[in-house]
């Protein structure tokens, strides 16, 4: 009878143990794996029927989704700190480092079969990598391309820009599309994001730190384009407009930005218009590529999940789900080439975006970057306004 008691204890024990290292709810026995992650209306709108799927073909596992729609890296920030952090975060190249390094992130390189590595961009993961570990599973590659108005190149009986488009091209063509101060030929924003593939395209890859390029020729050439060649507006003649709402006024010739103005622009632009690679510098078209994606907390309790969670999301229907909104640009290949994302609609040169993607080189980002950003930004302020 002890014998019993004992064995009946022994069990008792045992499932407890268990339930505190899986996690079991009690409801229903099932796991719950918190989820945080970013996110406009619309692309919540694509993400939420997609884990509803996944907890459907995964009935052990509920998802506790935590949208952060502001101030979302401040917020993981304090959850890291007070060992609350979720199961999974979704996060970019830029903030990435900062959490590897301080080890908070699973090493995801071993991962490489079950995330099924060799059908993304191989850029994209080293995007997302830190100090040669891959860190997260990315989703999209995010690089910009230059969006140009049909209708104002036909207006002014300019030839269409293509692929083979030198700096020369680009700066006589922003030129005769420039009819001040009704229409510009190019776009000036002055965030680096939009002004740094004119120095990659130059021939500079490293940390975009102020005196390290302030008299890079790539830089000073977009300076020009507002101050010595008057093509780009000044603060004063886009006043509180902004580039993508002047592109849509019909007062912007071309207009660099990234894959995310595509929603937009299908719905509301009155004029015709496509896209084409950033033109060629001394050291080619190159434009950095940036990347965001999933990854898995160390801390996790409920790793096998979360990783099972991170391999749905990152899968090719999953994939091709995000690429029908028309917002990213899927950073498995065989997405991207699917005709989810080549499917017809504008820009009709979609394929531009994967010909900037084998082009494109990972943003340098380091544990330093949003300080060196905010350095930059501050001191090249008097450049770009003389």
């Amino acid at each position: 009878m002890l014998k019993k008691i004992v064995i009946i204890i022994c069990l008792i024990v045992g499932a407890f143990c268990l339930f505190n290292l899986y996690g079991k709810d009690t409801n229903n026995g099932k796991v719950t794996v918190q989820f945080a992650s970013w996110g406009s209306e619309s692309e919540i709108k694509i993400l939420k029927p997609l884990l509803a799927e996944f907890e459907k073909e995964n009935p052990d596992i509920k998802v506790d989704f935590m949208h952060i729609p502001q101030n979302y890296f401040q917020k993981l920030h304090l959850l890291y700190a007070s060992n609350t952090a979720p199961d999974v975060v979704f996060i970019n190249n830029q903030y990435m480092p900062i959490y590897a390094n301080a080890g908070v992130l699973e090493d995801l390189t071993e991962y490489a079969e079950e995330f099924e590595y060799g059908n993304f961009y191989p850029k994209s993961l080293q995007t997302l990598s830190y100090k040669g570990k891959i860190y997260a599973v990315p989703r999209d590659i995010s690089n910009v391309i230059i969006y140009y108005n049909k209708d104002i190149f036909n207006r002014y009986k300019i030839p269409y820009p293509d692929k083979n488009w030198t700096m020369k091209d680009f700066l006589t063509i922003a030129q005769k599309l420039t009819h001040r101060p009704e229409i510009f030929g190019i776009s000036f924003e002055e965030e680096p994001l939009m002004y740094m593939p004119y120095l990659t395209s130059n021939g500079y890859y490293e940390l975009p730190e102020y005196e390290k390029i302030k008299d890079n020729e790539g830089l000073n050439f977009y300076a020009d384009l507002r101050n010595k060649y008057h093509v780009a507006p000044t603060r004063d003649e886009s006043a509180s407009a902004t580039m993508a709402q002047m592109f849509l006024q019909g007062r912007l010739g071309m207009h660099l930005s990234g894959r995310w103005l595509v929603p937009k622009y299908r719905e509301e632009a009155k004029f015709d218009w496509d896209v084409v690679e950033f033109p060629k510098g001394k050291a080619g078209s190159v434009v950095p590529m940036d990347a965001s994606g999933w990854a898995v907390s160390k801390s996790s309790k409920h790793k096998p999940q979360a990783i099972k969670l991170v391999k749905y999301l990152s899968s090719k229907y999953c994939s091709e789900k995000f690429a029908m909104s028309g917002l990213i640009v899927p950073a498995r290949k065989d997405s991207a080439n699917s005709k989810y994302f080549l499917d017809g609609n504008k820009p009709k040169n979609a394929e531009a975006f994967l010909s900037v993607a084998e082009t494109s080189v990972p943003t340098k980002a380091d544990i330093n970057y949003k300080e060196i950003i905010d350095d930059l930004k501050s001191k090249a302020e008097y450049l770009f306004n003389k």
